[in-house]
């Protein structure tokens, strides 16, 4: 076509190649199908373990009594198994924290091994910054006023907080919250 001719002006005719979609029918059928594919995906995915019909939960543990507890003197216990990276301490900080139990809301338990690469951090807690590390590998240190939030380090995930339970004098175990270092999910077995 020349650019003078008058039909070189006029919009060109779609009657080949048309598209039959618009852009908005495209997006809306392309997330659709995303989305049935993800679900496909994770269907066989195990979200928790399961009994025929019971959803699984965390074993409830006797840790210790409260009375035994002294302020900055940590006490050593496993949870919720004895499996790898499930050793933990509880310590009674003396002031309260998140996820403390207690009159005073300041016993608090977490497990032992750094969100980062798994190093121990069995031994390294201090009763005057009432923190958790610095850890072995990478310096990642936690506190533990604050549910085991990150001060400093590589670490990027807090560190896994043992939930607890007060029954009288009884101090229990009763879940995690968090993921334990080098697990699928906490509940292996």
């Amino acid at each position: 076509m020349k650019p003078e001719s008058k039909d070189f002006l006029e919009k060109p005719k779609q009657a080949q190649g048309k598209c039959l979609m618009s852009r908005r029918k495209f997006l809306l059928s392309s997330g659709a199908a995303t989305a049935t594919v993800m679900v496909v995906i994770n269907a066989g995915t195990p979200m928790a373990k399961e009994v025929p019909g019971v959803i699984a939960t965390y074993p409830r543990k006797f840790i210790t009594n409260l009375s035994k507890l002294k302020d900055d003197k940590p006490i050593d216990f496993s949870y919720p198994d004895k499996g790898a990276y499930a050793e933990s301490i509880i310590v009674k900080l003396g002031v309260e924290a998140g996820g403390g139990i207690g009159p005073q809301r300041d016993v608090v338990a977490f497990n032992n091994y750094c969100t980062h690469q798994g190093g121990n951090l069995a031994g390294t807690y201090k009763g005057d910054t009432k923190s958790m590390g610095a850890c072995p590998l990478h310096l990642s240190t936690y506190d533990l006023t604050r549910h085991g939030i990150l001060i400093s380090g590589q670490a990027y995930q807090s560190l896994p907080q043992i939930l607890l339970e007060l029954e009288s004098d009884k101090i229990y175990a009763v879940g995690v919250f968090g993921l334990i270092y080098g697990r699928y999910d906490n509940l292996q077995g």
